[in-house]
């Protein structure tokens, strides 16, 4: 495996790639790699000739408090996972590279709708960040197709619906969550939790998989279903930011009639946010 640090570099390795006829897959993180982004990788040298990752903790994504400056880097050991998983080329840029002319100005990319209410909410403009820096991304390497894992399922649907937009041909595939033993969703902020938080976490997925199993037994009583569980959340030591049930696809307010339902949760643990979802799709499981 190789790793690059300019896009000049990049795109002449992608360029050798597509010259001798394989199809390219990408898979971007923030670094910190975990089995979860492991599984990205293994899942993109299944379906392309070349694999390309990238790894960049960017400044645009993250709001006026927030962990930016304490985001883990951990370089070498996310060089040595990929290599393991049968990455190909990894870019591993600076904010320089990526933001010559800095960020102030930089051209900001905004995917109306889908990026309002839940994480959008609280986090304001990260959404813009996140799409911005993707597309730029995308058009730096220009792959066949590209990997996100479901976790972050309101992320994943902004990043489809810029790529549906804007006629980018490239193929955007969702891979689901990965989860330790105990259903807590894989996350580099993980991390942060003590010992003790630790053992409180995954309460997180058991509130989503209640919620799930009522609505799956014929409740529809969405509002008390969500009010009981944020309680649940409030009794374990959880400061809930947003626990919701939306349409899996356009993300609105879901209503009873609704069969593609997606349950979301943002809640602090500590200083901790940690974030999860749950697609639940009733004809499927009818």
């Amino acid at each position: 495996m190789n790793t690059v640090k300019t896009v000049r570099e990049l795109r002449a390795a992608v360029a050798r790639a597509r010259g001798e006829g394989k199809r390219i897959g990408f898979v971007p993180t923030m670094g910190n790699l975990h089995s979860g982004h492991v599984a990205l990788i293994t899942k993109a040298t299944q379906r392309v000739d070349f694999v390309v990752a990238s790894i960049f903790v960017n400044p645009l994504q993250f709001g006026a408090g927030e962990d930016l400056d304490k985001y883990p880097r951990t370089l070498a050991a996310d060089q040595e996972k990929l290599l393991q998983a049968g990455c190909h080329l990894l870019f591993a840029p600076s904010v320089e590279e990526m933001y010559p002319e800095g960020t102030a100005g930089q051209t900001r990319v905004s995917v109306p709708q889908l990026s309002e209410g839940l994480c959008g909410a609280s986090r304001p403009g990260h959404f813009e960040g996140v799409a911005t820096v993707v597309s730029k991304l995308f058009n730096m390497v220009q792959p066949d197709l590209a990997i996100f894992g479901q976790k972050d399922f309101q992320q994943l649907a902004v990043i489809k619906s810029l790529v549906h937009d804007l006629n980018m041909p490239i193929q955007i595939i969702g891979e689901p969550t990965v989860r330790a033993a105990d259903g807590l969703a894989l996350s580099s902020r993980n991390g942060f939790l003590s010992e003790e938080q630790r053992a409180v976490a995954p309460i997180v997925y058991r509130t989503l998989s209640s919620i799930a199993e009522a609505i799956k037994q014929g409740d529809r009583d969405f509002p008390a279903l969500i009010s009981a569980q944020i309680q649940q959340l409030e009794a374990a030591g959880l400061r809930p930011d947003y626990l919701e049930i939306r349409h899996g696809q356009t993300l609105r307010p879901a209503t009873a009639q609704d069969r593609d339902l997606v349950i979301l949760v943002a809640a602090f643990l500590g200083t901790t946010r940690l974030i999860d979802n749950l697609h639940l799709n009733l004809d499927a499981t009818a």
